[in-house]
């Protein structure tokens, strides 16, 4: 078999179009998820008018209810975003056309550490915005905000309009560059964080018969990131649990063609049915925490409960980019390109 890693021309012309036609099919459902969010943000978030509406003036969908025709200002983001999913097959198909000598492999490594940069962006957020709004809460319920700040800060603290962009946004984008620098996902440093804020909880309880919302709230901040946030690296080192017992013994061709299918059927799909039903409207499961920075009834714990809520919208987003990754590198098993990956450590059946 002909080295995928050459140019289109190099190799036969049936392999050379399947393997364009995967690489494409990957990058149009990455380019889209991100296409989807953005959108999600600028109707929600800026007040666009969104794809439906357009779609419905242009009589492609039906019409629900007397809605006000799209006009001016509005009729022109109107396009721009119908144009942005348009992008979602036209730029894939050209970034193919002029990356010819890239492999399936490749595709699915570049894909791998975009999902990676993202997790680790959310490690580095739940680290700094968790001990920034444990610290907040700890000083707010025991009066000593006083002592650092104003009475107006001290009233603003009380507030998630005012904590979510002026304490959580910055630590956001903090996370983001310490994200850039770092290596490493966190995973067992995370995992010992909610040990110790859990055998904290415990000594003060049982201890010093001391126990705040907050401290509840910061382990459970910490172990959803740990659960969620986790599963696309346990998917790229094939450490989830497999109950199959013919599996192991299948060949590297066909296990390549079980977990395409498995990908495309069972965890694309999984993704896409989290993100449209959370996201799809402003009420909907992931946006209506986003859009009221949503906190829990215990008046002194912390802040924190709508970014809970958007870990949902990570953990699809991050799974969707590694379930491509994972696509492409089994159809690269499939066609017997060279380079197959063997996992870190065997996985579990």
């Amino acid at each position: 078999m002909a080295d995928t890693s050459g140019a289109l021309t190099d190799i036969p012309a049936t392999q050379s179009t399947t393997t364009a036609l995967w690489r494409a099919f990957g990058w149009a459902i990455v380019v889209a998820t991100f296409v989807f969010l953005l959108n999600n943000y600028l109707i929600f978030w800026r007040g666009w008018p969104g794809v439906a509406p357009m779609l419905t003036q242009l009589g492609i969908l039906a019409a629900d209810g007397a809605a006000a025709p799209i006009t001016g200002w509005a009729l022109l983001l109107g396009w721009l975003q119908l144009t942005s999913y348009a992008f979602c097959l036209i730029g894939p198909w050209l970034f193919v056309n002029f990356s010819a000598r890239r492999s399936l492999r490749d595709d699915s490594a570049t894909m791998h550490a975009i999902s990676s940069y993202i997790i680790r962006t959310s490690f580095w957020m739940i680290l700094f915005v968790g001990f920034a709004d444990m610290v907040i809460s700890f000083l707010r319920v025991e009066e000593l905000l006083g002592v650092f700040l104003s009475d107006d800060l001290v009233q603003k603290m009380g507030r998630s309009q005012f904590r979510g962009p002026y304490i959580h946004l910055p630590l956001t984008i903090a996370a983001f560059i310490a994200a850039a620098f770092s290596r490493s996902l966190g995973f067992p440093w995370l995992a010992l964080l909610v040990v110790v804020a859990e055998l904290t909880i415990v000594i003060t309880r049982f201890v010093f018969s001391y126990e705040q919302a907050f401290m509840g709230d910061l382990v459970r901040f910490w172990y959803a990131g740990l659960f969620l946030f986790a599963s696309a690296y346990t998917l790229f080192e094939d450490g989830h649990v497999r109950v199959d017992v013919l599996y192991a013994n299948f060949t590297s061709r066909t296990k390549g063609m079980i977990n395409a299918v498995g990908c495309l059927l069972l965890g694309i799909v999984l993704c896409w049915v989290i993100l449209i039903i959370g996201m799809h409207g402003r009420a909907n499961v992931i946006n209506s925490p986003l859009l009221v920075l949503e906190v829990s009834q215990s008046g002194y714990g912390m802040y924190v409960k709508y970014l809970m809520a958007g870990f949902l919208a990570i953990y699809a987003v991050s799974m969707m980019i590694q379930f491509t990754s994972y696509l492409l590198e089994s159809i690269a098993d499939f066609f017997g390109e060279p380079g197959e990956r063997r996992p870190a450590v065997e996985p579990p059946h």
